[in-house]
């Protein structure tokens, strides 16, 4: 059984920095009484739940799930969201009321009351030193987030000009700015921004105590940085930015880190037009792997991860090969990659068994309402696997299990169904799901296997990036 206390406990690092979005509190929230408490003990109450409920879990021992946590994360945002509406109704509210205050609307992930009332604190003459530091970036947090950069660039130099200042607080901001910047498409400004929080993040591995979140936040940063290269067409730095993730993911001993950098590396290389460089540094990959790490089962890890990419390497940037012939393809005819000449085409490899193939599909679904008509068109591609929830059937009885499976899900695209694995094979689509995205010129232009919000984001903006392009 895996414990729910570790991972809460390290979530309860990362509350004063969560996304802040408005929340209604749900009805299922715990009601405390919270006549008697003060604004501080009523953020006390919130800003501890976490670990009270970890307590409680492992206690009773129940098993850790993403469905758990979330819930429990749910019921943390209610219960603040609660008390920030009990406090703002007081009529007495002064000094460090208004910090607690903003501290539950951000727990509670509502921007405006927070920034609204740690503002209040951060003007008080008197207020605490570090707290009004920690107030200050959050609220710069929160202005990034509303892109209001002017404002949030304002908050940052006051922060900065003071003390204390902490690695955490300024990688947040820095980070924050950076993404506030990228959507605005000025990446010269972002591109700073996202070195200095890049900076802050390597500099949380060398503390213990901050190195779980360090390893998040320097993911993060760091590709923040190279996508602000690699969107201001500076190679070298971006490779540059690339290489170093692999050396800091070496020093770390994280294969997992390691392999993201390298992968990434190698994808971009291909991106720019520098296949030869791209496939040697693959090669190479294997086997640094083995001088990179003391422990061999991380080298080993990083080989493995490396070998299941080995096909979606030869694959990018190439003409995508002819899909064999399906055994069936309903609900419209069978067609040819040819056919779909001038559209964006988007192989979704998956099958009735996989759960996260499922989780895929309502963003599908609005995939293909949303671009069909820009020309975008989604295959859906499977295979027989001769039995449904664990019962043999024959070939006849899964097709209508998979055209009753389509409607049900209310799936607008066609669905493709081979006799073998085959199509699979031909585009490394073996671990489900697998997206595999095809450009208006025939040419695969994205790779991925899992599901995942992160994946997700990104398949998106690759589409429009492809249809984008005439």
């Amino acid at each position: 059984m895996k414990s729910l206390l570790p991972l809460l406990v390290i979530f309860l690092s990362l509350t004063a920095f969560g996304q802040a979005r408005r929340v209604v509190p749900a009805n299922n929230a715990p009601n405390p009484t919270a006549a008697d408490l003060t604004v501080k003990g009523m953020f006390s109450e919130a800003n501890g739940y976490l670990r009270a409920k970890a307590a409680e879990f492992d206690t009773k021992k129940i098993q850790f799930s993403d469905g758990l946590f979330a819930r429990t994360k749910l019921e943390q945002r209610s219960l603040a969201a609660k008390y920030a509406a009990t406090a703002a109704q007081r009529k007495n509210l002064e000094g460090e009321d208004f910090y607690y205050l903003g501290m539950l609307h951000w727990i509670a992930e509502n921007l405006d009351g927070t920034s609204e009332n740690l503002s209040k604190f951060i003007a008080l003459p008197d207020a605490a030193i570090e707290r009004r530091q920690t107030a200050r970036s959050i609220v710069a947090v929160v202005y990034a987030k509303q892109k209001k950069v002017d404002e949030a660039e304002t908050l940052l130099a006051e922060y900065l000009k003071a003390e204390p200042t902490k690695l955490t607080e300024r990688a947040r901001v820095e980070g924050e700015l950076a993404k506030a910047y990228q959507a605005k498409k000025d990446f010269a400004k972002m591109a700073p921004h996202a070195e200095e929080s890049y900076k802050a993040s390597k500099a949380l591995l060398k503390d213990a105590v901050t190195r779980a979140r360090g390893l998040d936040e320097i993911l993060d940063s760091g590709m923040l940085v190279y996508e602000a290269f690699r969107d201001l067409g500076s190679r070298e730095k971006a490779d540059d930015v690339l290489d170093d993730m692999r050396v800091t993911a070496a020093a770390i001993e994280s294969p997992s880190f390691y392999y993201y950098a390298v992968d990434q590396k190698i994808k971009y290389l291909i991106e720019t037009g520098r296949r030869p460089a791209a496939l040697e540094l693959y090669a190479a990959s294997m086997t640094n792997a083995a001088k990179d790490f003391a422990v061999k089962t991380a080298a080993n890890d990083v080989v493995t991860r490396l070998k299941k990419r080995e096909k979606h390497y030869k694959l990018l940037g190439e003409q995508a090969p002819p899909l064999p012939l399906a055994d069936k393809w309903f609900p419209g005819t069978h067609k040819t990659l040819p056919d779909f000449k001038g559209k964006v085409v988007l192989l979704d490899f998956w099958a009735s068994w996989c759960t996260p193939c499922f989780e895929a599909f309502p963003s599908l679904i609005e995939w293909s309402q949303d671009f069909k008509s820009d020309g975008f068109e989604i295959l859906g591609i499977t295979r027989y696997y001769e039995e449904i929830s664990g019962v043999r059937v024959d070939n006849a009885r899964e097709i209508e299990y998979l055209k009753n499976l389509r409607e049900r899900e209310r799936l607008p695209y066609d669905f493709v169904v081979a006799k073998d694995q085959s199509m699979q094979l031909l585009y490394g689509g073996t671990a489900l799901p697998t997206a595999v995205l095809i450009d208006r010129k025939g040419v695969v232009r994205y790779i991925e296997a899992g599901t995942s919000n992160t994946r997700l984001t990104q398949m998106r903006e690759m589409i429009v990036k492809l249809l984008a392009e005439k």
